[in-house]
This record gives structure tokens, C-alpha cells and sequence, in this order.
């Protein structure tokens, strides 16, 4: 049993789908699994288990930012022995290539954080998917009838949701950064550490450069897309 997930063996499948909103970890459990049961409400971050198509999927809330995602997937890897972390959270666009309910797959992360720094001494590293996931996500999105635009590419995980600094976004934005989220790069570094696989899909819920955005219950309870791409890749490799 971990500290934080405090879950008992054999309750998480092998397979998580990983929101940072508990309550989106409850409202996929409900909408998409069969026979689905709570396995952990400690500090109110739930998690369920249950089938999707005969397979066993767990869904698990991660919190915001890199910290607390970084505290469940190590719990998770280590603990529990999950192999396949696929995170399904919500981003900002950062180009008007992009509308909001668009979908990204990220095939890397960029960041702005300090955590990644400090593991590798000072040297830069490529945060990037898992190439089977990756593969098997894009394929899902091209059989799928999607109301939303797919799109593959760069996000960027910033540390800070309302930036003190956002004139450095800019040159994420110029490299091919797509979208900013709080996760992904730290979810990345931990699952090559530990020989796992991992894969961020997230939507758009938020426009940076419009100021279009959704509300919270749509971002709580209507990206289906992204969970329907998120299964089926999930349970391909």
C-alpha cells in the first residue's frame, strides 16, 4: 500500500488513465468502464477500476503540475506495477492553428521547469512518448468519427498556471509548441526512468491567444474524444 494512493495490490490494472481532475478520474469511470469501483479517495484524488472492451483499466487523478503528477505515477510504477500511464488533461493553445476541443498528442514536451535540471545536473533532456502508444493514439484518432481536429506535436510544461513571465513562452511557441499544460514532461522523464510507457493526450480547453475558453463542468464532463483515443491506444500495446 502507497502513501498516497494507499490502494491495496491488485486493485490498479496494469493500465491507467491518468486526468489531473479526480472528479474527470470519476466521470471517465462512470461514462466509459464497466463494473467500475473506487479504489482510493485519500486527500480526495480518486481512482477506479474497471473493464473497457474486456480489458482492465484503472483511471487515477494526478492533481496540477509536475510535483503531484510526479507522486501518483512513481506511486503507480513502483507500487502497483502499472506499465501504461496515458494522461488525459486539458491544455491552452498557444497558435490559432489550433481551436479549443482540439486534440493533442504529444510526441515530446518542452518545459520551463527546474525539475529535470536538477536530475540531469544542469543538462537539457528530450521528455518524448512512447513511440507504440504514439502510434497506436494516431491510428486510433484516423478510424475514429471525431467532432474534434487531431493534431500531433510539441507541448509545453510550464510550472506556473498564471505566468509571471509569459514573454517566454514565445520561443516554445516559434520551436512548435502547440499547447501548455502542467504535466507531461515530468510524466515522460518518470516512465523512461523506470522503463515504462507513457503518453499525453490533451485538449484544448483553453485558447492563449483568442481567450476562448470552456467552462469547468465542460472540461470536467465533455472531452470523450480524447478518452476514446486515450482506450483504445492504451489497450493496443
Amino acid at each position: 500500500m502507497s502513501t498516497h494512493i494507499a490502494a491495496e495490490p491488485g486493485q490498479i490494472a496494469p493500465i491507467v488513465l491518468f486526468p489531473g481532475d479526480p472528479l474527470r478520474a470519476k466521470w471517465i469511470a462512470e461514462t466509459f468502464l464497466d463494473g467500475a469501483e473506487l479504489y482510493s479517495e485519500t486527500r480526495g484524488m480518486l481512482g477506479f477500476t474497471g473493464t473497457w472492451e474486456g480489458h482492465r483499466v484503472s483511471v487515477q487523478g494526478s492533481g496540477m503540475g509536475q510535483p503531484s503528477m510526479a507522486i501518483y505515477a512513481t506511486e503507480l510504477f513502483t507500487s502497483y506495477d502499472v506499465q501504461t500511464i496515458v494522461r488525459v488533461g486539458s491544455c491552452g493553445a498557444l497558435t490559432e492553428k489550433l481551436k479549443v476541443r482540439d486534440i493533442i498528442i504529444a510526441n515530446g514536451a518542452c518545459t520551463d521547469s527546474g525539475i529535470n535540471r536538477v536530475r540531469f545536473h544542469g543538462l537539457d533532456y528530450a521528455p518524448v512518448a512512447d513511440f507504440s502508444l504514439l502510434r497506436a493514439a494516431v491510428e486510433a484518432s484516423e478510424r475514429e468519427p471525431l467532432e474534434s481536429s487531431v493534431h500531433v506535436g510539441l507541448l509545453l510544461s510550464s510550472d506556473q498556471f498564471y505566468s509571471t513571465r509569459p514573454e517566454l513562452t514565445a520561443p516554445f511557441v516559434q520551436h512548435g509548441a502547440l499547447g501548455v499544460e502542467m504535466e507531461t514532461s515530468g510524466l515522460y522523464t518518470l516512465a523512461a526512468f523506470h522503463g515504462r510507457r507513457a503518453l499525453s493526450i490533451c485538449t484544448v480547453s483553453d485558447h492563449i491567444v483568442t481567450g476562448e475558453e470552456t467552462t469547468a463542468q465542460e472540461r470536467e464532463q465533455t472531452f470523450g474524444d480524447m478518452i476514446r483515443i486515450a482506450l483504445q491506444a492504451a489497450t493496443a500495446v
